[in-house]
């Protein structure tokens, strides 16, 4: 039946009762009108309005549901849908609202893949180039400045300005091999996920002075590299959170392998936020859950901290 003939319907029905009841009823109007005819026939309007408004409302139900969905849908959080019941113009229209979703979110799920690559490509070309050379620059100028430095040591003032420009260029030689390793983990690629989210927390507390326990099972399964790299990016932007906005004093890191899933969990006992927008690093970590079908969720209360957990599929052994 079409959404034209069910409203027609619901409405027939209505006025099909309230004649049938003025036909059937002992209820005669006088004229002029009696005060107990106006009320019993206010109270019958009434009735008639409320009984109508009651069957619109489960007829257009679905439409209603569908318009929040529509003003609520998040593509970075896959999986929202209708109920569609039936053969009726509204099911038909919650049917194709879910085939949409379906489809907007593949092709989200395609793109943010190529771009998310493309920039890890980028990183990786960054890194090197840094690594060779600038690395490789900073390091022939430190030992330029050595080799000046043990020259002038009957000038001790200009010793110590060579030695002051040997520690600057030190600590910035330091700095790009910092970089170095955050644009592209080599430790990742060589020793595995605990490792380097072993030496990504040992940084991470080293830099910011902050308390972090860490929590690994020795005894994760394989996991293929980009399901990896999505690991620790999204650790490394969720301890990134932290150290910004968190005024957190722990931190704790925890990856677990439980009912064929490993679970990814960075907990602060900072000032949480509550309900908050999300920013560009959350919204980043949600595109990259999408790459391997994970699922974040991210919970905060104010004065007691936030979790930031990262759920991903073990692909089955075939």
């Amino acid at each position: 039946m079409s959404l034209f003939w069910r409203i027609f319907a619901l409405n027939a029905m209505v006025l099909g009762t309230a004649t049938a009841l003025l036909l059937w009823a002992p209820v005669t109007v006088s004229v002029p009108v009696l005060l107990t005819e106006a009320v019993i026939l206010v109270a019958g309007l009434v009735v008639m309005l409320v009984a109508n408004a009651a069957l619109l409302r489960i007829g257009l139900g679905p439409l209603d549901r569908l318009t929040k969905l529509m003003t609520t849908v998040d593509l970075l959080r896959p999986g929202q849908r209708l109920p569609a019941h039936g053969r009726s113009e509204i099911a038909e229209v919650v049917r194709t609202f879910n085939a949409m979703l379906e489809r907007l979110e593949q092709e989200r799920a395609t793109s943010s893949a190529r771009a998310l690559l493309a920039q890890e490509a980028e990183r990786r070309r960054i890194a090197q180039e840094l690594h060779d050379e600038v690395g490789q620059s900073m390091t022939a100028i430190l030992l330029a400045l050595k080799r000046a430095s043990d020259e002038a040591e009957a000038n001790e003032p200009l010793r110590d300005e060579l030695q002051q420009a040997q520690e600057i260029t030190r600590e910035s030689l330091d700095e790009v091999r910092r970089l170095v390793r955050r644009l592209r983990p080599s430790v990742l690629d060589d020793l595995g996920l605990i490792s380097a989210l072993t030496s990504l927390t040992t940084e991470f507390a080293t830099h910011t002075e902050l308390r972090v326990l860490r929590q690994f099972d020795p005894d994760l399964p394989a996991l293929d590299q980009q399901t990896e790299l999505v690991l620790y990016r999204v650790a490394q932007e969720a301890l990134t959170n932290v150290a910004r906005h968190a005024e957190a004093d722990r931190v704790e890191v925890s990856l677990r392998h439980a009912k064929g899933v490993v679970v990814l969990s960075v907990t602060d006992d900072g000032r949480g936020t509550g309900v908050a927008p999300e920013g560009a690093g959350i919204r980043g970590m949600r595109e990259r859950a999408l790459l391997t079908g994970a699922t974040l969720d991210i919970t905060s209360q104010p004065k007691a901290g936030t979790q930031v957990r990262l759920t991903v599929p073990v692909p089955r052994k075939p």
